[in-house]
């Protein structure tokens, strides 16, 4: 096993193929704060891209990327409630 920090690359994807999952992810977070929670674009667009689980999900070794929307969602709802990411 390496010492080194866990790559996206381990995975067998490209960079641009990681951007357009993280894209993706981001897309479907704020659109299910706007559909489940009743956010309007704006306000879901700022508190996706100012949260932790946002900074979580920009970081492979999170695995966030290629988790289920719903999964990583559940991470952003307990954020906007405790105030931290769990």
């Amino acid at each position: 096993m390496s010492n080194t920090p866990y790559s996206p690359y381990e995975m067998h994807i490209s960079p641009a193929e990681f951007k357009w999952m993280v894209e993706m992810m981001t897309s479907d977070l704020i659109r299910l704060l706007i559909e489940r929670e009743g956010y309007e674009f704006v306000q879901a667009f700022e508190i996706v891209y100012n949260s932790q689980t946002y900074q979580a999900l920009l970081k492979p070794e999170s695995t966030f990327y290629y988790q289920s929307s719903g999964y990583v969602f559940q991470y952003l709802i307990s954020e906007i409630k405790t105030g931290e990411m769990r």
